[in-house]
């Protein structure tokens, strides 16, 4: 969402760096920049003059300007105030209440992606150990409460559904089922409106007072631009909210009004969709936000990642497969599936530092050449998986044949993987003595 945005700061940069020196002037001409960039990323104007009136004094001073690397310490500060702008350093957390159940109001327009919220945010607390209750006061959008059940028994999240017309007495009949059979949380999904308007504000005001929540959260959606500012605005004015959550990230939205409406409103972004499926919800991290946009890579995220997906099992075994020189086709593509589990390429790609501005063609390539690889080796026999040096010259029309590809494209994974095998034999056995040589060859690990 925020490539745009990301392209025109790292920019920037690269002009401060290419400048040997900085003068005020140059500065300056710098935030200006950096204004433009904001601007044309529908941040909303007042958060761009507080974040220039901000950043300004601390840039222009003697300290950066005298400093050896000057264009690294203007980052530092573009850095530290976005950081505040969208929460500051240490992640806003969901308050639990001390006496459960935690109840947790769900609010937002009407196609914000409230219900799907819910029942992401519901997913999130099971694997955090909780034990959520999910019920939809939406008695307005057709199907709004069904649409709630069916997200509820496909993830298996248990939903209170009860019959009637009452969005006040299914929140009472939820909360005494939470209490009598133990759920700690109830996320409420609240009905939405196309545009805010006193009947909906009455209807939330009365389920506030009913349930007595412990967050308020307002769903906004990042593609409807300063709308999502102005709606964030209000909700937090006349119910006021105490958190919010961006749907859509994934989207190709400028994503700059989103962003504003944490400012515009002083309530932290807690959460984030960054997908459609409800496993892609995650904890919004301002500092790790910030770092993507700025090339600056979001190597604990990666991390995170990689440990959800990389069974530490397999781990271990492949381990033990690279020492014992035992490395296969089989766990070549092993390797493969398991990295296109962590998302599309573009996305890990830009977790890693510097690394933000490699897009496009090259990564679009390389989601092709790693679905072609896979393909090939799906189409090969167990033992020829086990002992590529069986494939002689039939085997490998065969193998092209079956998988779509070339000859050519057979060649050429088998090439890469003698290569893969042949360095990883390097550093499994003696793999300290051809780190020391890899070392000596590349300046930047001296």
């Amino acid at each position: 969402m925020f490539e745009s945005l990301s392209d025109r700061l790292q920019g920037i940069f690269r002009t401060l760096r290419g400048q040997g020196t900085l003068s005020e002037a140059h500065v300056e001409a710098a935030l200006r920049e950096i204004r433009m960039a904001l601007l044309e990323a529908d941040v909303h104007f007042k958060v761009v003059k507080t974040f220039l009136d901000r950043v300004r004094p601390k840039a222009t001073g003697q300290e950066v300007l005298a400093s050896l690397t000057p264009d690294q310490a203007v980052l530092r500060i573009v850095r530290d105030e976005m950081v505040e702008l969208l929460g500051g350093e240490t992640p806003p957390r969901l308050t639990m209440a001390s006496r459960p159940p935690t109840v947790v109001l769900m609010t937002g327009l009407q196609g914000s992606g409230k219900t799907t919220s819910t029942a992401k945010l519901g997913r999130w607390l099971v694997k955090g150990g909780h034990h959520p209750l999910l019920v939809s006061t939406d008695i307005y959008r057709p199907a709004a409460r069904e649409q709630l059940k069916t997200l509820g028994e496909r993830h298996q999240l248990k939903v209170h559904h009860p019959e009637g017309n009452d969005p006040r007495a299914f929140v009472t009949s939820a909360l005494a089922e939470a209490r009598a059979i133990g759920h700690d949380v109830v996320l409420v999904d609240t009905a939405g409106r196309l545009h805010i308007d006193d009947e909906l504000m009455t209807e939330l005001a009365d389920l506030k007072a009913l349930a007595s929540p412990t967050e308020i959260l307002y769903v906004a959606d990042a593609m409807t631009g300063q709308d999502a500012v102005k709606s964030a605005e209000e909700f937090h004015r006349r119910i006021g909210t105490t958190g919010l959550v961006l749907t859509k990230l994934d989207g190709d939205a400028r994503g700059g009004a989103a962003l504003s409406a944490a400012s515009v409103t002083g309530s932290p972004i807690k959460f984030a969709g960054i997908g459609e499926r409800v496993d892609e919800f995650e904890p919004f991290q301002p500092a790790r936000m910030v770092g993507r946009i700025l090339g600056m890579g979001d190597v604990l995220g990666l991390i995170e990642k990689a440990e959800a997906i990389f069974d530490q099992k397999q781990a271990e075994d492949l381990a033990g497969k690279l020492r014992r020189n035992e490395f296969t086709l089989e766990d070549f593509r092993e390797q493969m599936r398991q990295l296109r589990k962590m998302g599309p390429l573009d996305q890990v790609i830009a977790m890693l530092p510097g690394m933000g501005q490699v897009k496009g063609v090259d990564v679009d390539r390389g989601e092709r050449e790693m679905k072609r690889s896979a393909a090939i080796i799906d189409s090969m026999t167990p033992r020829e998986r086990q002992e590529p040096s069986v494939i002689n010259g039939s085997r490998r029309k065969r193998i092209a044949k079956g998988s779509g590809t070339s000859v050519e494209d057979v060649n050429r994974l088998l090439k890469q993987f003698a290569q893969t095998r042949k360095m990883m034999k390097a550093f499994g056995g003696g793999g300290g003595k051809a780190m020391k040589r890899l070392a000596a060859r590349m300046p930047q690990f001296r």
